[in-house]
């Protein structure tokens, strides 16, 4: 029998609170961080959060699940495909 390679998309949401506080669902994975930048993949496509002094709180890769903080100036996506190997995929090897 074929094996069935749909994935399962997960619930994607955004919430951002005074752009200072951000919560994230649907993340997949994350491509790069530092305090100016963050690049992480989405179903919905690629997503960059640029700003200040931004702080990975909490990522949760099993529930898809991430909160950061910082001085938030713009979120953009970006319907590039997701390159194997991103940030976490490389530090587990």
């Amino acid at each position: 029998m074929p094996e069935d390679k749909r994935t399962i998309k997960l619930p994607h949401n955004v919430i951002m609170e005074d752009r200072k506080s951000l919560s994230i669902s649907g993340v997949s994975d994350i491509d790069s961080f530092d305090e100016q930048t963050v690049v992480l993949f989405t179903d919905m496509g690629e997503l960059t959060v640029k700003g200040f002094n931004l702080h990975i709180n909490k990522l949760n890769v099993e529930t898809g699940e991430l909160t950061m903080e910082g001085e938030i100036c713009a979120l953009s996506y970006s319907d590039q495909e997701r390159r194997e190997g991103g940030f976490f995929s490389k530090l587990f090897k």
